[in-house]
């Protein structure tokens, strides 16, 4: 069986600095890993969990980096060199110590600050843990971040980042057998590239920024055309191209999502991924999840109520973007590789300019602008079905999102 296995690749669930610290502590060269029998001794704080005075210096409980928690040592404040780590353990015994009303210059910590602060070590573990598998998996521009300053939840617990849509049982997507013939695609297309093979205006601009309005479907180039992969017509393929912040939210909205850089109007931000599944089976599922009080149900009903992308188990960054009455996303139907109408996939673009920092939110009720008459010239012989009111399911619960008798649909 073995010489089956010869080409067999697997990913490594470990980080490089896990990998190292492993390394060192079976005292092990690893040219690779760049670990040296002069560096076997090189041990890297994983994370601080208490501390104390004595006689005007400063020690610290620290818990190295591929060590058990009972081989804790505590050290001076002169043998750490992790000043992240350092700034972020005296915020939080600050902030513990605030909300626990004890004096910010203690000589030594109570035993609910202690505990607070291993649980809040212990989380931001976890937190970065998720966040380098996340960034493993999406093999993109943009990367991801996340950051919980509000309470000790931790990473979402049955949740699977996914890359590109996962297929349920009885789905099948039959993949496109031809591609346009241009060289380029913007300035010189060949009968229309394909958008215009397909009796469609051309979706992009030259700076890829979305031009055609809500409602009409966008066309990219596929993996049958003879442009490369720099074509204009290439947007939603190329994936994530921002910097994002999967956040906790301080008004008891859940989970979050912000862009850490300036994100232009009309400009491609993310996909909504999931797994795809057939009509019935979000039926069934949907009266699970509403007895749960949530659910990320969203039908693809561009020209048929067929299929539904159901992330709540598997998703991408999309799975924690919120709800707003006054959104900075457009819901648009893209197809690429496939071109069946029952199976668009789904993209958000900036509704309007959004500045750094800011929170990224769609409308789930998926109301869209009236199709002017240049547009409808263009789309005469398309169903407006994807356009309609709610192809979120969703439970109606109070809205936060700060419009006076607003009601949202919650996640």
């Amino acid at each position: 069986m073995a010489q089956d296995l010869k080409d067999c690749r697997v990913s490594c669930k470990l980080s490089w600095e896990d990998l190292q610290s492993l390394c060192r502590r079976k005292r092990l060269v690893c040219k690779q890993l760049s670990v040296t029998k002069n560096n076997f001794n090189d041990f890297e704080v994983e994370y601080l969990c208490n501390y104390k005075k004595h006689k005007g210096r400063e020690f610290f409980l620290v818990k190295w980096k591929g060590y058990t928690e009972s081989e804790n040592t505590w050290e001076p404040l002169k043998n750490l060199k992790c000043s992240k780590l350092l700034h972020q353990f005296r915020k939080d015994m600050k902030t513990a110590l605030l909300q626990a009303n004890e004096p910010l210059d203690s000589e030594s910590l109570s035993a609910p600050i202690v505990s607070f602060l291993l649980q809040r070590a212990k989380q931001r573990k976890k937190l970065q843990n998720w966040e380098y598998l996340m960034n493993q998996t999406c093999k993109q521009k943009g990367h991801i971040f996340v950051c919980n300053e509000v309470d000790l939840d931790g990473p979402p617990k049955n949740f699977t980042y996914i890359n590109e849509n996962k297929l349920g049982k009885g789905v099948n997507v039959n993949p496109v057998i031809v591609g346009c013939e241009c060289d380029d695609c913007f300035s010189q297309p060949v009968d229309g590239c394909c958008p215009g093979l397909l009796k469609h205006r051309r979706a992009y601009n030259g700076s890829r920024q979305v031009k055609v309005m809500p409602g009409l479907p966008i066309y990219e180039c596929n993996l049958k055309c003879r442009c490369g992969p720099d074509c204009v017509n290439r947007v939603v393929q190329k994936g994530i191209q921002y910097d994002l912040c999967i956040f906790k939210t301080a008004n008891n909205r859940g989970w979050g999502v912000r862009t850490l850089q300036r994100i232009y109007k009309n400009s491609f931000v993310m996909e909504y991924l999931g797994e795809i599944i057939s009509t019935e089976e979000a039926e069934r599922r949907g009266v699970v999840y509403d007895k749960l009080g949530v659910t990320y149900l969203f039908d693809l009903d561009y020209v048929d109520d067929v299929y539904t992308i159901d992330a709540a188990h598997y998703g991408n960054i999309s799975h924690f973007v919120n709800h707003s009455c006054d959104p900075n996303l457009q819901v648009y139907n893209v197809f690429i590789d496939n071109l069946d109408e029952r199976l668009p996939r789904i993209a958000f673009f900036a509704k309007r300019g959004i500045k750094s920092g800011e929170e990224l939110t769609f409308d789930y009720k998926m109301t869209v602008e009236p199709i002017n008459e240049e547009s409808s010239k263009m789309d005469t012989e398309f169903s407006w079905a994807g356009i309609k009111g709610s192809p979120i399911k969703r439970i109606h619960v109070e809205c936060k999102c700060g419009v006076k008798n607003c009601r949202k649909y919650l996640f």
